[in-house]
């Protein structure tokens, strides 16, 4: 335990959050960010490090590895106090209206603390037949790390929505084939990313929908499919498995915390200075909700300003805060 208090505890390590810790070292705000993982990026740098992002502007096409790199490298220009590894059990708001945030590993203390936890825990839909959890690890992935462990493959990437197209478009020119099954005829994509995935080499197998897994003695696998609305069938050998089913997340660790955070949707309810209801508590990026909000990694990087200058307003309002980053007198 410590007594030094900070102005600005930072939860969550994932783009919004690493931006936000940003902005504090920009105010010479004293701030620490809290990241359960034992590394920076959130769900984009270890769910979809190779995956390409183009929600981001000045950025086009950047992995997700690049762009927490770069988030990084920004970071070091206006450093704050980061620790990882540590999940964070409770936050307590005290008489005198300062924070106690108590971790697995250490309790401190700020006056304003910023929610960044995105949708939280996350945890893949799993691919519902027989065997397919004895191929995890092996056969059968859930998110590619790296595209390298494809080159030369016949992979089969399930899914439907833009993720799962991302995937088989960024494991084309590697792979030797690639599959896309999919339960309907129409993709849930945005329409540039069907255009190009159309354009492709990569083989759409639809609407089928998977009904048995067999491991060959090659260490292949053999997908059965059943023809969606027919008694059709048909056999898909491959030697690589991608599941993009989407992924379940949640953030119970919310409801153990002793702030009483009003939510819509199980997402945190914010106002225009992404302030909660709760005073001097402010939440950005994947978790909150307000009217008009769009769910891209773009928007969280416009909230993050927003909450770090309001609460340093707050904090400090005799204070001259600087607006722009070219006043700042920043030198790399």
């Amino acid at each position: 335990m410590t007594d030094q208090i900070y102005d600005v505890t930072i939860i969550g390590g994932g783009p919004a959050g690493m931006f936000a810790a940003f902005y504090c070292g920009l105010h010479e705000l004293n701030a620490q960010l809290i990241e359960s993982l034992p590394r920076l990026g959130g769900q984009v740098g270890a769910l979809y490090p190779e995956k390409q992002v183009w929600d981001v502007a000045g950025m086009p096409g950047a992995t997700g590895r690049e762009l927490v790199a770069s988030l990084k490298e920004q970071m070091a220009v206006a450093p704050v106090d980061t620790f990882l590894g540590e999940t964070v059990k409770n936050v307590v708001k005290e008489d005198d209206g300062t924070f106690t945030i108590t971790s697995e590993k250490r309790t401190s203390h700020s006056r304003a603390v910023i929610i960044a936890l995105g949708n939280g825990a996350f945890t893949p839909r799993k691919l519902a037949v027989d065997g397919a959890e004895e191929l995890e690890g092996a056969q059968l992935s859930y998110f590619v790390k790296r595209k390298a462990d494809y080159a030369g493959q016949r992979v089969a990437v399930l899914g439907g929505g833009d993720s799962a197209i991302d995937i088989a478009l960024m494991l084309e020119p590697v792979a030797k084939e690639v599959h896309l099954v999919h339960r309907r005829d129409q993709f849930r994509g945005l329409e540039h990313t069907v255009t190009q995935l159309k354009q492709s080499t990569v083989k759409l197998d639809t609407p089928y929908l998977p009904r048995a897994l067999k491991l060959e003695d090659d260490q292949s696998v053999t997908l059965a499919l059943k023809k969606m609305r027919s008694e059709d069938e048909a056999e898909l050998n491959v030697d690589q498995l991608v599941v993009n089913y989407g992924f379940t997340s949640n953030n119970a660790a919310l409801n153990e915390w002793s702030l009483d955070l009003a939510e819509e949707r199980n997402l945190i309810k914010v106002d225009s200075m992404m302030e909660t209801n709760v005073d001097n508590v402010y939440a950005i990026g994947d978790g909150v909700t307000y009217p008009g909000k769009v769910a891209l990694i773009a928007t969280g990087f416009g909230e993050a300003p927003v909450a770090v200058t309001a609460l340093a307003k707050k904090l400090y309002p005799d204070k001259r805060m600087a607006m722009h980053s070219s006043s700042m007198g920043i030198s790399k």
